[in-house]
């Protein structure tokens, strides 16, 4: 996992350079995703179970297109 930024909010390490991508930031229980394109535009939030089951199914393939 990269090093986060000092504002807590990083990228994955699969991103391009073109910042299309979301970023992620981890507050004790709650997990926060943002458009790295438009960082002030808000932020969605979610508990540490809903975070680990959308890590899982994308690991399984689950949320494939």
């Amino acid at each position: 996992m990269p090093l986060p930024h000092p504002t807590g909010w990083f990228k994955a390490s699969y991103s391009d350079n073109a910042n299309a991508c979301v970023e992620i930031r981890f507050d004790e229980a709650i997990t926060r995703v943002r458009d790295s394109k438009n960082p002030a535009g808000g932020h969605f939030a979610v508990g540490a179970g809903g975070w680990a089951g959308f890590v899982d199914a994308m690991k399984q393939g689950v949320l494939d297109h």
